[in-house]
């Protein structure tokens, strides 16, 4: 498998970093026009680097990233996340998610959240699985040490 210079490697993690905490992460950005009926879209710019996010569903959703390079898309991802147990407020757990998702961190995946994070009776942690050519990635949140919501992503270079 052909992989990509490093430093091309570095820039989109880079960039992903940002893009996530201009997107969905900051629940006080706007959304995009839906892309597809009933989805939630979120979309940012950075020069020649554009990232779409859509999703579909609120409690428990289903998703894609895409990140084009001169409109041309070179990176993607898929997703589910989902609420397992209903005595975790729907709104308070994702709030928390977002807070989670917003904390500067410098891990070796630095698009999503920090390896851990963690306020009053609530944790986050994340774990990922090769690099972001090719890659999964898991995301937990737990309320008073049980786990109430899970992520499961996959994604890397489209050629």
């Amino acid at each position: 498998m052909t992989r990509p210079d490093p430093l091309e490697e570095a820039a989109l993690g880079r960039f992903l970093h940002v893009a996530n905490k201009r997107t969905y992460a900051n629940k006080d950005m706007p959304q995009a026009e839906a892309s597809r009926l009933r989805s939630q879209d979120y979309e940012f710019e950075q020069g020649h680097l554009t990232y779409h996010d859509t999703f579909f569903g609120d409690r428990d959703f289903i998703g894609e990233e895409i990140v084009y390079k001169n409109r041309k898309p070179v990176w993607g991802a898929n997703y589910f996340g989902f609420i397992m147990a209903d005595e975790a407020g729907e709104n308070e757990l994702y709030d928390f998610l977002r807070k989670a998702l917003m904390q500067e961190h410098h891990e070796p995946t630095p698009v999503r959240g920090p390896a851990r994070f963690s306020e009053g009776r609530w944790s986050y942690q994340f774990a990922a699985k090769g690099d972001l050519a090719n890659f999964t990635w898991d995301e937990e949140t737990s309320l008073g040490g049980s786990a109430v919501y899970r992520l499961h992503m996959q994604g890397g270079f489209i050629r």
